[in-house]
């Protein structure tokens, strides 16, 4: 069986890299790579591969929002997180999201072979290296209060504002009005308690909605 895969990272060179690896992977097809989550999510509504190499910290739309576009429309699609952050948010958010696995960048190529094939057959993979960050975040789950809900939209929104997207900016990409961005943007200060765009653009990278910082 061949199993057709997608490639999302923003950077150029690790994304060759890691296709001309793939591509000499027996029963392996990449169909095609994205730099960003959106060029993502519409590129695997086109061509339903089986997985998605997903990265995390990706502008425009993050990895997290990405999983969650294409899970929810396609729930077939294996998303395998990518990324060279071991912080427990980044893998919990993952997994909510949707992703059926998560490996840290600098693994060899014969662990992602290896986890990939645990996707195909259904079985969801952790990198053994972040195993006690999961069992650590759930030991403290009873200790430790949830922040505020943000929808999938608010995440979206509070992802461009932070990347420094005007108004008119994000309208447009979203196709929604001026009006409906603004709201957007004070219900996620009400529910944040954080009332400017500097403080906004903090709370997205500590949370990993977007990746700036890198």
């Amino acid at each position: 069986m061949t199993v057709r895969v997608l490639i999302a990272d923003d950077h150029t060179l690790f994304r060759k890299g890691l296709r001309t690896l793939l591509e000499k992977q027996a029963g392996t097809e990449v169909l095609g790579e994205a730099d960003n989550g959106r060029t993502m999510v519409k590129m695997a509504r086109q061509l339903h591969p089986d997985i998605v190499i997903m990265d995390i910290a990706m502008p425009g739309m993050n990895g997290i929002e990405a999983t969650r576009k294409i899970v929810s429309t396609d729930p077939d699609v294996r998303i395998l997180a990518l990324s060279m952050h071991s912080d427990r948010r980044f893998v919990v958010k993952m997994f909510q999201a949707g992703a059926f696995g998560f490996l840290l960048k600098d693994c060899a190529f014969e662990e992602l072979a290896f986890a990939m094939k645990a996707l195909t057959e259904n079985r969801k993979y952790l990198c053994p290296k972040l195993t006690g960050v999961v069992i650590d975040d759930f030991i403290k789950q009873n200790n430790t209060s949830k922040g505020p809900a943000l929808t999938p939209r608010e995440s979206e929104v509070l992802q461009l504002l932070a990347e420094g997207m005007t108004t008119r900016e994000i309208a447009d990409l979203l196709n929604i009005s001026g009006k409906t961005v603004e709201t957007h943007r004070r219900k996620i200060m009400h529910k944040l308690n954080l009332h400017s765009i500097a403080k906004l653009t903090k709370y997205a990278i500590r949370e990993g909605i977007t990746g700036i910082e890198d």
